[in-house]
């Protein structure tokens, strides 16, 4: 391992940190599961914790990933938006995107009550009422409803002067009420808010109106079944001007996962992004994409690798389950711990985006996640192991946002001196775009 690394792969384990647990024996699901590969990279490199933004904060994956890339909350497009460009749908400057689901409510004194939120539905059923929903036009603008998965799709508004400071309509618990869209606090004369709040008002009543004498729901009505007789949204977004990530780092980025929230944020930052077929197996599933990953490191410089499985086990509220799909994730790590003894040029970073406690009510939480980087050059620190609480003991401290690439582009021996300046923009790596100095023919 002579050679400094010149590539970088890093492992991403959805909602891998955790809280103690008293069925754990106080410990996490990471400290209780046996982990030989991820100890092993810990022991032979460096440690700590990582924050895609400020410990305590609870933050979702797609924040999470914007931040870890060295990005402002500022310019984040929101969720919305990304997940109807990684779903590949159809968008134009200005849309406006929401998350949407159909739903389920109860006509109550003028307001509609929440019965049910992303209902199990048949696929043809669910396909007919999203057909019923699809289109709504007004002087304000138009409205798209597009199926992505089950009974979740996105809402895509269109028309001029739009804008995706508008609050949610998604009351998520049962019993309340759909809620009014409004304009965000600060943006109540901001026309253009005001304006997509009353157009999206729009389509919420005209969906409802829509679905609830579609003859499908009078159908379960007789049926003595609840109707899907509606539609919520959440979390809008809009494309924001970003600096595309290759020359924000100097580095070629791809990604690899299985959602397509992670696609849509690649794509939004100007990398490549692919979708792999999602093995039930974490082992299996986690050894796939590290072998696509080794495959493609002569065509890239950085490459994300990610896997769900430890957030998706933690919403089951059931730490033994995360613990054992933990070990079947650090099994699927072994042919990446193998390319690092054969590779002197590769740097390997391990870390999560955010923690998902797998008891209590919290979606996710705002700890710290545990952080590894092994490859030629890193130090080799006191840390005799990889979870919340070891990684406490290595050498690389706390790194918050874009701390992280910063430290991953100086392993790769790609950082720029301070005050060096090789091109009109104050990048962080050497060499940055730049001109060669044409001289003169002779006459």
């Amino acid at each position: 391992m002579g050679q400094l690394p010149a590539k970088c792969v890093l492992v991403l384990l959805d909602g891998l940190a955790d809280r103690g647990h008293d069925c754990l024996g106080g410990l996490t699901p990471l400290q209780k599961a046996a982990t030989p590969n991820l100890d092993r990279l810990a022991k032979e490199g460096a440690c700590g914790h990582f924050h895609a933004l400020s410990p305590g904060a609870a933050l979702p994956s797609e924040a999470a990933h914007f931040f870890l890339m060295g990005y402002d909350q500022e310019v984040f497009p929101g969720r919305g938006y990304l997940e109807a460009l990684g779903f590949g749908l159809e968008l134009q400057p200005g849309d406006v995107a929401f998350l949407a689901h159909l739903a389920m409510f109860r006509p109550q004194e003028g307001r509609l009550s929440l019965v049910e939120r992303k209902p199990r539905l048949e696929p043809n059923l669910a396909a007919e009422l999203f057909r019923a929903a699809a289109e709504y036009a007004s002087p304000l603008g138009l409205a798209r409803l597009l199926p992505t998965k089950g009974s979740s799709g996105a809402l895509i508004l269109r028309g001029a002067g739009l804008s995706r400071r508008v609050t949610d309509s998604d009351p998520l618990l049962s019993g309340e009420p759909l809620l009014k869209p409004l304009p965000w606090a600060g943006h109540g004369e901001d026309l253009a808010a005001r304006r997509t709040a009353s157009l999206l008002s729009a389509y919420l009543q005209h969906a409802h109106q829509t679905l609830a004498e579609h003859p499908l729901n009078l159908a379960r009505a007789e049926q003595g079944l609840a109707p899907v007789n509606g539609v919520v949204t959440q979390r809008a977004g809009q494309a924001t001007p970003v600096e595309p990530v290759g020359l924000r780092w100097g580095l070629k980025v791809l990604s690899l996962s299985s959602a397509a929230i992670y696609r849509g944020v690649f794509r939004a930052l100007g990398a490549e992004a692919l979708l792999l077929e999602e093995r039930e197996d974490p082992a299996r599933d986690l050894a796939a994409k590290i072998e696509a990953a080794l495959e493609r490191l002569d065509d890239f410089d950085f490459i994300h690798v990610h896997s769900k499985a430890p957030d998706e086990a933690a919403h089951q509220k059931d730490p033994r389950l995360k613990a054992r799909v933990i070990e079947a994730l650090d099994a699927g790590l072994a042919g990446l711990v193998e390319a690092s003894q054969k590779r002197g040029d590769l740097l390997i970073a391990v870390t999560g985006d955010h923690a998902t406690p797998s008891s209590g009510e919290m979606v996710h939480s705002g700890e710290c996640s545990p952080l590894l980087l092994h490859g030629a050059g890193v130090w080799q620190d006191a840390a005799a192991g990889f979870d919340e609480v070891r990684c406490a003991q290595g050498a690389l401290g706390l790194l918050r946002g874009t701390e992280l690439m910063q430290t991953i582009l100086n392993y790769l021996d790609r950082g720029k001196l301070w005050g060096m300046r090789d091109s009109p923009a104050d990048l962080p790596y050497y060499p940055g775009p730049r001109e060669a100095l044409i001289l003169p023919r002779k006459a």
